[in-house]
C-alpha cells in the first residue's frame, strides 16, 4: 500500500478518515457511484445495475421514501422504479408503509447480516479495534465502494464499543483518509474511470490534482491528512488485507512527530485483521 499528506477543509460535521461526528458532509450520487469501474470481460446487466441502485437508495435512506423520490434521485423512469420496488417488497427486501413509502424489509437486514456474518470482518476486526482505542483517538474500520466509503466501524473516545457499529453511512471516498488511502490501491486508470464526469469533492482542480495526492500516498504507504477547520484535528489510515479490502484509521490532535508510531500500531491492526 501507499501513501498521502494533504490539508483539507471540511465542512461541520464532515469527516476525514476516521473524522469526529456522525453527519456527512455530502451525500454520494447513488446512481453515478454504482457502475463499476471497467473490467476485461465484464457484462454489466443493465437492470441488474438499476436494481441495486433502488435497493441502495432504499437501504441509504434514513426514513421510508417515495417511488418517484427515489426515480428523481437515480435519474429513473418512475415507471420503472415503481417495478423494482415492488418486486423487493415481493422478496422481502422491502416494505412498504401505511402511507404508502418504502423502507428496508427484514430480507434487507438478513442480507446485511449475512454478508457480515460470512466475511468475517467485523469478528475479526472487534478486539483489534478495541486495542487501537487505547491511543485516545477515534477508531474507524471501512470500506471503498467506487467512489464512496461505507463506514463499518467509527468510534470516538468514550463511546460503547457496540455504538461504533454501523454508525455512518457513505461518504464520497476523496474526502476521507479510509478513502484516499484504499483509492490509492486502486491504478490511475480505474480511479480515473470511476470518477469520469464527476466532480471530486476537496479537489476542485479535477482528478490531476486526486491522481498527484495517491501518488503521494503510494510512495509513503499511508494516508495523513490534517482538517484545517475551527476542529483542527488529523487522520492516519492504513489499509488491510491482501489485496487490499478495506482500511483503517485514528483521528484526533496528532502531532507529526506521532505519526510513526500510530502508522506502526496501525499496520500491526491491519496485519492481525487480514
Amino acid at each position: 500500500m501507499d501513501a498521502l499528506s494533504v490539508r483539507l477543509s471540511l465542512p461541520d460535521g464532515g469527516l476525514s478518515g476516521a473524522g469526529r461526528d456522525a453527519a456527512p458532509a455530502q451525500r454520494p450520487d447513488l446512481r453515478k457511484s454504482l457502475p463499476m469501474r471497467y473490467q476485461p470481460g465484464a457484462q454489466p446487466n443493465q437492470s441488474l445495475i438499476d436494481g441495486i441502485a433502488t435497493l441502495q437508495a432504499l437501504a441509504s435512506s434514513p426514513e421510508p421514501v417515495g417511488c418517484r423520490e427515489i426515480a428523481r434521485q437515480l435519474g429513473l423512469d418512475p415507471t420503472k422504479v415503481n417495478r423494482l420496488l415492488k418486486t423487493l417488497t415481493y422478496l422481502g427486501i422491502a416494505r412498504q408503509t401505511a402511507n404508502r413509502k418504502y423502507t428496508a424489509g427484514s430480507g434487507m437486514h438478513v442480507l446485511a447480516a449475512q454478508s457480515l456474518f460470512a466475511s468475517g470482518l467485523i469478528n475479526r476486526a472487534l478486539p483489534t479495534l478495541e486495542s487501537l482505542r487505547r491511543f485516545g483517538h477515534t477508531v474507524a474500520l471501512g470500506v471503498l465502494w467506487n467512489d464512496s466509503v461505507s463506514y463499518l466501524f467509527h468510534a470516538p473516545p468514550g463511546l460503547e464499543v457496540s455504538r461504533g457499529l454501523g454508525r455512518i453511512g457513505l461518504l464520497p471516498a476523496s474526502t476521507s483518509g479510509i478513502g484516499i488511502v484504499l483509492l490509492a490501491e486502486l491504478d490511475d486508470a480505474e480511479v480515473s474511470a470511476i470518477y469520469e464526469g464527476k466532480e471530486i469533492p476537496r479537489f476542485p482542480q479535477g482528478i490531476a490534482q486526486l491522481l498527484d495526492k495517491l501518488a503521494e500516498v503510494r510512495a509513503l504507504g499511508y494516508a495523513r491528512i490534517h482538517v484545517d477547520d475551527e476542529r483542527n484535528f488529523d487522520v492516519v489510515a492504513v489499509s488491510t488485507g491482501e489485496p487490499a479490502h478495506a482500511g483503517l484509521a485514528l483521528s484526533g490532535w496528532i502531532p507529526e512527530g506521532a505519526t510513526a508510531p500510530l502508522v506502526e500500531a496501525l499496520r500491526a491492526a491491519a496485519k492481525e485483521i487480514g
